[in-house]
């Protein structure tokens, strides 16, 4: 009995030390680190950037003498913008103002039968266009296709055969389309196009020689660069 509680005893304290040596010689679980996933990006926040483009149109004057229509009312516009996206889900509503200083003139003399003011040419120019728009976009990751419209301004001012000039700043509305890109993190880059309707502003007879309606349409192409907060 002795020698098998003795044997007993060797076996388990023989096992004791291997146990240690047995748990080293088997497979350790792999460790796998965790996979990565980026956030999703999101347009949501204020942005301020610059913008520059070009505009083209005509303007129309009207008065006793009849009606006219200037020459392509063209040129450049540059200036700076401001708004705010909103992302829900793949959709992006925001708001967005700008103001730009603009190159933009025409007149009535190189039209046949533009006589303006009882016997000269008219010139019309847009000397700031401004815009507050809203804008709805659906958004692919980093692409950002949008329409949008509001209200737009512009001070126009026309220069009268004698020399004088009257200035007015109409208030009229826009509508348009455009394409925005997000890259290195807080920059964005796009190209949108817009029509606007300026509506209608009368030069008084004391400068015009009588009074003289006049309006203008535009079209504006133009590229712009944001920084999002």
């Amino acid at each position: 009995m002795k020698r098998l509680t003795l044997m007993a005893a060797a076996g388990l304290l023989t096992a004791a030390w291997a146990a240690p040596s047995l748990a080293a010689d088997l497979p350790r679980p792999a460790y796998k680190a965790p996979v990565y996933v980026a956030p999703a990006f999101s347009w949501t926040g204020f942005y301020i950037g610059i913008n520059g483009g070009y505009g083209w149109g005509k303007a129309d004057l009207s008065n006793t003498f009849g009606s006219f229509t200037t020459d392509t009312q063209d040129g450049w516009l540059l200036g700076a913008t401001i708004g705010y996206n909103l992302q829900t889900g793949n959709w992006v509503w925001g708001v967005e103002g700008d103001i730009d200083y603009a190159w933009l003139k025409g007149n009535t003399s190189n039209v046949v039968g533009g006589a303006c003011a009882g016997g000269g040419g008219c010139e019309v120019k847009d000397t700031f266009f401004a815009t507050a728009r809203g804008r709805v976009g659906y958004a692919w990751d980093r692409f950002l296709p949008y329409f949008t419209g509001g209200a737009a301004f512009a001070r126009l001012k026309i220069n009268a055969p004698s020399g004088a000039s009257d200035t007015n700043t109409n208030v009229g509305w826009t509508i348009g389309a455009g394409l925005e890109y997000a890259f290195l993190g807080a920059w964005s880059a796009k190209l949108e196009y817009l029509y606007a309707d300026m509506g209608t502003a009368t030069c008084d007879a004391s400068v015009c020689g009588v009074s003289t309606d006049y309006s203008a349409k535009l079209n504006v192409v133009r590229a712009g660069l944001n920084y999002r907060f």
